[in-house]
């Protein structure tokens, strides 16, 4: 046998690479993380998922936005106040999780090298790094490795990307700017979640979209009750554009020319359309793996393994759906293939949760999707406002659809808009893995007064029209 520093050496401290390396460890590997960032945990912790919702968070907190509805104006605070109270939010949120993860690795003997990885050979790393202007280089071999390096934002050349007015959403997470206005380019996920919490702070939001439609893998009557509510707190959707040119002012502000001739202006723009691997220098011509356009692998979607069997890969640098709750499935689903250990999964759906303002969550058939698979379907419709809980919570803009199959009465799907979307859709994840159908939720009893009725109501307006089952002699 051949000696080698580690059995498994992943590349990335993120939601994917970490599971990975926890799953390992506890199989008796010996195993090493190698990361480039100051601090563990990734795109996920620094600069993507934790900063843009505790941002979220605290600009809710700071606006009164959840008591709107009992006030008769939001609650007011300057540009000052605002950031700092996102900032010191960011600051302790951000640094205990942090801590976390180093008491997890350290907890399950998992090293952390720190520097720059790239592939020198099959089975060999060179990491560099800078330690007060001095680079230095030091090589590191394994049995396999994970390639876990997230992805960036999308910066194409004709963007005239400055860091101030001109921004993408890692400027947004580093520093949270209080601008007059702002321009948006991107209807996806980021887009939609940055778009509302500006909108949110009453800052003139425009959303430029190049698509027809915005979340097209959303059911479509969550999406127009989403717009609706865009729409009425002014938010400006311009979809089916693209950006003609981008001009700076004497005043360093954007002047917008979209693809019809129309202007747009603003203080700032914001740029989300897109993201890509962070692949550029992990040395992938070695092993003789390749990157698609948008720096994303391809890998066996049951084993997660490069075309090269003894390297895998998980997370965002694979694509769809790349979600940190998923990516992290995915490294422990590669560390259990990597050591011949028996994968305990299954085929069950996983949740989607996009942290707009409101929220959206979904999971399984979209009323959509089982319509195009000649599914016969009921649908049931629960509006926030038919639960006290959304009263009292001054919160009745929302609803909760779920679609049942008429034949076998089984639950296809739920889709959620409205707060607590992202908490209450676990509900519905575990009624439908469970195989559990509209009969089950109509005779639930659900704690009152909650918005987690919602499923009751809905269950009860699909039933009053679904052929009833024979009674048994």
């Amino acid at each position: 046998m051949t000696d080698f520093d580690y059995d498994f050496v992943i590349i990335g401290g993120g939601p994917a690479g970490r599971r990975a390396a926890i799953q390992a460890s506890k199989l008796g590997k010996s195993v090493a993380i190698v990361d480039d960032q100051k601090k563990i945990g990734g795109v996920s912790v620094h600069t993507g998922t934790l900063p843009s919702k505790t941002i979220r968070e605290s600009v809710l907190s700071v606006t009164g936005w959840r008591d709107q509805h009992f006030k008769s104006g939001r609650q007011r605070h300057g540009a000052n106040v605002t950031q700092n109270s996102i900032a010191s939010r960011l600051s302790t949120t951000l640094g205990d999780e942090v801590e976390v993860i180093d008491s997890q690795l350290c907890r399950n003997n998992i090293a952390t090298l720190k520097g720059r990885a790239k592939f020198s050979a099959s089975n060999k790393l060179a990491v560099s790094q800078t330690v007060q202007g001095k680079k230095t280089s030091y090589s590191v071999t394994a049995e396999k490795f994970l390639i876990a390096v997230g992805t960036k934002p999308y910066r194409p050349s004709h963007i005239p990307f400055n860091g101030t007015s001109v921004v993408d959403s890692d400027c947004i997470a580093a520093n949270m700017p209080m601008p007059k206005s702002i321009i948006v380019v991107g209807g996806g996920v980021i887009g939609l979640e940055y778009a509302t919490i500006f909108s949110t702070l009453e800052i003139p939001v425009t959303v430029v979209e190049a698509r027809e439609n915005i979340l097209e893998f959303i059911d479509r009557d969550i999406v127009s009750n989403f717009t609706h509510q865009l729409s009425e707190r002014g938010i400006n959707l311009r979809l089916g554009r693209t950006i003609k040119n981008i001009e700076l002012d004497k005043n360093n502000s954007p002047h917008v020319v979209l693809d019809d001739g129309r202007e747009l202006r603003s203080q700032m723009l914001l740029f989300t359309a897109g993201r890509v691997g962070a692949v550029g220098k992990l040395g992938l011509e070695k092993v003789g793996i390749e990157a698609d356009s948008r720096g994303r692998l391809s890998v066996n979607a049951e084993t997660l393994q490069t075309t090269q069997p003894h390297i895998y890969a998980a997370g965002d640098i694979i694509g769809f759906p790349a979600l940190a709750s998923t990516s992290m499935e995915q490294g422990r689903l590669a560390a259990c293939h990597a050591f011949n250990h028996p994968i305990h999964t299954s085929e069950h759906n996983f949740p989607l949760g996009i942290y707009s303002i409101p929220e959206i969550a979904s999971i399984g058939m979209s009323e959509e999707e089982a319509r195009a698979n000649d599914l016969q379907v009921e649908i049931g419709i629960a509006r926030f406002q038919e639960t006290s809980r959304g009263h009292i919570l001054g919160n009745c803009k929302g609803m909760l659809k779920c679609i049942f199959d008429l034949h076998d009465r089984k639950l296809l799907g739920v889709h959620i808009v409205g707060e607590g979307a992202t908490e209450l859709i676990h509900i519905g994840q575990a009624v439908l893995n469970l195989n559990g159908g509209i009969d089950y939720l109509s005779d639930t009893v659900f704690n009152f007064p909650t918005l987690a009725e919602a499923y009751k109501v809905a269950a009860l307006d699909a039933y009053n029209r679904m052929p009833q089952p024979r009674m048994r002699a």
